[in-house]
């Protein structure tokens, strides 16, 4: 089948964590999904009317697999267009059995919608930001040349720049060095240079003490039993040399299950934990002046708005 690449700009959607980047994310894929289901239609209709006149409807009628096709319909079939697909932009969600303590959507959640960056690589496992660009660029490649929208959504800052600023790392052999080659390029354009112009970039903003009521309940609904399992199962195969594990939520439920902490003082390390997060994404993300900083409900809406006439 010969699908139209799709040629517009890339969505990248971030913000502090808890803000509502994945969930909107993924009302937009379906959003867009439906949109360009429907002018898919409405475009196969209008190619079936000139090819066929009175019998256009039949065009949409498709032979079953391995069936021949008409010239005619080969060319409606360029006109197809497929929804959009995701790509995560978190850092601590490209680690394996890493799930419910990065907060990744559920295979539920995710049901209908492609998603992209999560478990990459063990925890501990070498992957650089370089890494991540060049697969994130990868993606971004194929998803277009099959007729869909990326979307780039996540809140780790230096990703989000090296895409869309499209930094160019040195090539090193030697690991700490190709690190700090990375970490030259926060220090050395903290005000940023020129954005690429096939992104278009949406913030999500929201009010200091709303903010950090959702990182509250967030805290509350991760502590669970299932959360126990995981850590439990992480810390049996990684122990705790690795970053990945003193980084993330692991630390405060360890803590609890061993008794260094009451429950309530594991949330609470946790919720300031985010809270610091939540403090240093925002400042980062501040400095970019090419960012549409939206409350959530206004973000799908503008993102339509601006990906219509693509569609």
């Amino acid at each position: 089948m010969s699908v139209k690449p799709y040629e517009g700009p890339t969505v990248v959607i971030v913000g502090p964590t808890a803000s509502g980047k994945t969930g909107v994310s993924i009302e937009i894929a379906r959003k867009l999904s439906a949109e360009r289901s429907a002018s898919s239609e409405d475009a196969l209709l209008r190619f079936a009317h000139a090819s066929q006149g009175a019998n256009s409807r039949r065009m949409l009628n498709t032979p079953p697999s391995g069936a021949p096709s008409s010239s005619h319909s080969i060319s409606a079939e360029s006109f197809l267009v497929l929804g959009a697909e995701i790509i995560s932009a978190d850092s601590r969600a490209i680690y394996k059995g890493m799930d419910i303590g990065t907060a990744k959507p559920s295979m539920l959640e995710r049901q209908g919608i492609v998603h992209y960056g999560f478990d990459l690589v063990e925890p501990g496992e070498r992957f650089t930001v370089a890494d991540w660009k060049e697969y994130a660029e990868q993606k971004i490649c194929s998803i277009r040349e099959r007729g869909k929208v990326p979307i780039v959504c996540g809140g780790t800052g230096l990703y989000i720049d090296a895409l869309i600023y499209d930094y160019h790392f040195s090539e090193h052999k030697n690991c700490s060095e190709r690190r700090e080659d990375e970490q030259s390029f926060a220090e050395k354009y903290p005000d940023r240079i020129e954005m690429r112009k096939d992104f278009r970039v949406f913030g999500i903003i929201w009010d200091r003490d709303e903010l950090r009521q959702r990182l509250e309940e967030r805290v509350n609904k991760l502590f669970t039993q299932e959360l126990y399992d995981e850590t439990r199962e992480l810390v049996e195969r990684y122990g705790w040399e690795s970053q990945a594990m003193k980084s993330n939520i692991y630390q405060f439920a360890w803590g609890y299950m061993t008794g260094k902490y009451t429950l309530e003082e594991a949330k609470r390390l946790n919720f300031l934990d985010d809270w610091h997060l939540a403090k240093r994404q925002m400042t980062w993300f501040k400095r970019n002046k090419e960012i549409r900083w939206l409350p959530l409900t206004e973000i799908e809406p503008a993102v339509m708005k601006a990906l219509k006439p693509y569609l």
